[in-house]
């Protein structure tokens, strides 16, 4: 692979991180700007933000990557408790959003994202973290669809499971519960972008419905069982 394949490969990865990253925790583009900003870890536009996961940010300063770190090692930090919160004091569209979700990027050890290591991925020098390199394709997503609808509902008709499978379901957003709804009855199928963005509420889902050693397997293995149930 030569150095130009190379660094289309690492902009592909680090947006597909990037979105997926901000779809698993519900963000807007808003929300980590906000985050550099009150807690003075740089300046990280929303624009730059949506430009890196469209790939139309080819040489992003390194005050992108400096800002995305420092947020992520907070983030770390913030989820195992203690008093983080506290210094976002008066910020309360940024404190609403970080209490809905606040997933950290972490390798393989757990350990959280650090700038450089981010930046090493957008130019392909460094794999996606786990979890995140899951490269699922818009041909096998309509399979996926059905193999995971036939997981959830465990064989059983769609009216028979219905109340239960929907109510395992964590999403509260009108217009993703819809979907979800559509896809277990068959009605429709979700996307790649879809499926990924949808993986951690499906480990939930899958969780509530007492199917705790597939979730603690992770992403990945949840994924090998659909595509060996197509």
């Amino acid at each position: 692979m030569g150095y130009r394949e190379q660094l289309e490969a690492g902009h592909g990865a680090f947006a597909a991180m990037l979105k997926a990253w901000h779809e698993r925790n519900s963000w807007s583009h808003r929300v980590l700007p906000a985050l550099a900003e009150q807690l003075d870890f740089g300046r990280l536009h929303s624009s730059q933000l949506s430009n890196l996961r469209n790939r139309k940010l080819a040489s992003p300063g390194p005050e992108v990557f400096l800002a995305l770190g420092s947020c992520n090692r907070w983030l770390a930090e913030a989820a195992k408790g203690g008093d983080a919160l506290e210094q976002l004091e008066g910020q309360q569209e940024l404190l609403a959003a970080l209490k809905i979700s606040a997933l950290p990027l972490l390798d393989a050890s757990g350990a959280p994202l650090k700038a450089g290591e981010l930046l090493e991925i957008f130019i392909g020098l460094r794999p996606l973290p786990p979890g995140f390199d899951l490269r699922i394709s818009d041909e096998e997503a309509p399979a996926l669809s059905a193999a995971l609808a036939e997981l959830l509902s465990g064989g059983k008709p769609w009216r028979q499971c219905r109340e239960a499978v929907l109510q395992a379901y964590p999403a509260q957003k009108r217009q993703r519960r819809e979907r979800f709804a559509e896809v277990m009855a068959g009605l429709r199928d979700y996307g790649a972008a879809e499926f990924d963005s949808e993986l951690g509420d499906l480990l939930i889902t899958l969780e509530a419905l007492g199917m705790q050693e597939l979730v603690a397997s992770g992403p990945e293995a949840l994924l090998e069982r659909l595509r060996q149930g197509r």
